[in-house]
């Protein structure tokens, strides 16, 4: 089989940057894509944004925390063009009412002092021991500030409005990578396992001294699992969801 395609989806506020060492490490395996998630405010809208930036019909498909929302929606979607499926640090569940508070809460934040939401992002989705890596704060600071409070506001809507996953994730049939940080506040490590349980196959990697963001925490153990996870496949035909 020739190297598959890889569509990656970043989260909130994130960009290309979110990814820049796994496209780098899977290079020799994947032709790597980074979507841009920043354009519309519904999951559905951005799920058909995702699929017209694929690279090629069939692809592995990756999504981080809201990537990964989208990335069911585009199971729901298109899932015969998915030849294998990676959720990272994200949730099949919809929101709570207090996630909903929350979310709203963000965005009357944004709006007022759009700099105090980005100030509080890297307490909430870094493990304790790197908040005070000034380069990875940097990172997450720069994303946030580039994409804007605009985007923030169209993603959190897209965020209040999703569905719930859980009833369809017994249908998913192709390969299945979960990922995510054991220190993770904002999807916990049991949200990953309740997705296990429903998903048949489905490989789970829990990732030590790492919070919500695994891709920059521990690029080098991403890379490797995700690695790993192409490397598996060998039918070069997609089986993703059942008729």
């Amino acid at each position: 089989m020739d190297k598959p395609h890889l569509l990656l989806l970043p989260g909130l506020l994130c960009d290309a940057r979110l990814w820049q060492r796994q496209v780098a490490a899977l290079a020799g395996v994947a032709h790597v894509t980074v979507a841009d998630l920043s354009q519309a405010d519904s999951i559905e809208e951005l799920a058909q944004d995702a699929l017209v930036q694929a690279q090629a019909q069939s692809f592995a498909l990756v999504g981080f925390s809201l990537g990964g929302y989208v990335a069911l929606e585009i199971m729901r979607q298109a899932p015969q063009r998915v030849l294998a499926l990676a959720l990272l640090d994200t949730s099949a569940r919809a929101d709570s009412s207090e996630s909903k508070r929350e979310r709203l809460r963000a965005i009357c934040l944004a709006e007022q002092d759009f700099s105090e939401f980005v100030a509080s992002l890297p307490p909430r989705l870094l493990h304790p021991g790197h908040q005070q890596d000034a380069a990875l704060v940097q990172v997450i600071t720069d994303m946030a500030e580039s994409l804007g409070p605009e985007v923030l506001i169209r993603q959190q809507l897209a965020m209040l409005g999703r569905v719930d996953s859980r009833a369809s994730l017994g249908q998913i049939l192709c390969p299945t990578l979960l990922l995510c940080g054991l220190e993770d506040i904002v999807t916990p490590p049991a949200l990953h396992v309740e997705m296990q349980s429903a998903i048949v196959g489905a490989q789970l990697a829990q990732i030590e001294e790492a919070g919500h963001l695994t891709p920059l925490e521990q690029p080098q153990r991403v890379s490797s699992n995700l690695e790993n996870w192409l490397r598996a496949l060998r039918c070069p035909r997609p089986r993703a969801i059942a008729d």
